[in-house]
């Protein structure tokens, strides 16, 4: 019973955290540090991945039009646009895909720890400031995903690999490359979540093929639990973020990731005084 609440409590940090620039991964490492749910830790380590495909599907669900190129209500252009959309988050991809299936193990072996994850919470919080303070003033120059060309993805796609590092956070990472280059705040978090599509897919499917699929009954309901709650959550924390970008900027989320990241040192820090 107790691990059915902690999943729960997962589920709903999975389900804020993914979406808001803040690290769904960092923020899972740490609560679960905390929650220290009675199971493996393989099974802990391919949980905080593959619960993540519950926010995804709120993605798909809430953008599912948009996403649709059969849709009978589009029209023909409407339908060409789509499919130049989905190749373009494909080539926006193509870095973390490749980085993610060459180096997945020695990247987690070395930074899904707790220290890792403060620095980069740290690191992308300062960088959130430094280039909202930038930009204030400025008009986007991107204002359609469209309107996006090979070099701007490869340029997101560069910043959504180095959010391979846990801590750093996919969507914080994409949106701030996106910024840099002048795309505008709503551009910038829609297309972060029309990328994550494939590369949470892909990141799943890594983990349950290395985990072996070798499930107890238990462990399929532990999962199914937190990505159905992680789903449920995700469509409010879209739905906000989307509200809240129209008249505000990320600072606020930097100031947070700041401070995380510096209550996650003393925290750990604290801890390893004491064993």
């Amino acid at each position: 019973m107790l691990d059915i609440i902690k999943v729960i409590i997962l589920g709903i940090v999975e389900g804020i955290t993914e979406w808001l620039p803040v690290s769904s991964t960092g923020h899972l490492i740490l609560v679960g540090n905390v929650l220290k749910p009675s199971m493996s830790d393989a099974f802990m380590e391919m949980f905080d991945v593959v619960i993540q495909l519950g926010a995804i599907m709120a993605v798909v669900v809430l953008y599912f039009h948009k996403l649709n190129p059969f849709s009978p209500r589009k029209s023909h252009k409407q339908k060409m646009l789509t499919w130049q959309m989905w190749i373009k988050v494909l080539i926006a991809c193509v870095p973390a895909a490749v980085v993610g299936l060459l180096f997945d193990d020695i990247l987690d072996k070395i930074f899904y720890k707790p220290l890792p994850v403060a620095v980069m919470l740290i690191v992308y919080g300062v960088l959130f400031i430094i280039v909202e303070n930038r930009n204030e003033g400025r008009k986007p120059t991107v204002r359609r995903i469209s309107e996006l060309d090979i070099k701007m993805l490869l340029w997101i796609g560069a910043f959504q690999m180095l959010a391979l590092i846990p801590g750093t956070s996919r969507s914080g990472a994409t949106i701030v490359g996106a910024l840099i280059i002048g795309v505008s705040r709503e551009v910038a978090a829609e297309f972060t979540f029309f990328l994550a599509i494939p590369v949470m897919f892909g990141a799943s499917a890594l983990k349950l093929f290395k985990f072996g699929l070798a499930f107890t009954p238990m462990q399929v309901f532990l999962l199914l639990l937190g990505m159905i709650v992680s789903f449920a959550v995700s469509v409010i924390a879209i739905k906000f973020l989307m509200k809240y970008i129209k008249n505000h900027d990320f600072k606020a989320f930097g100031y947070y990731r700041i401070v995380l990241g510096i209550v996650v040192f003393l925290f750990f820090g604290i801890q390893a005084l004491f064993k």
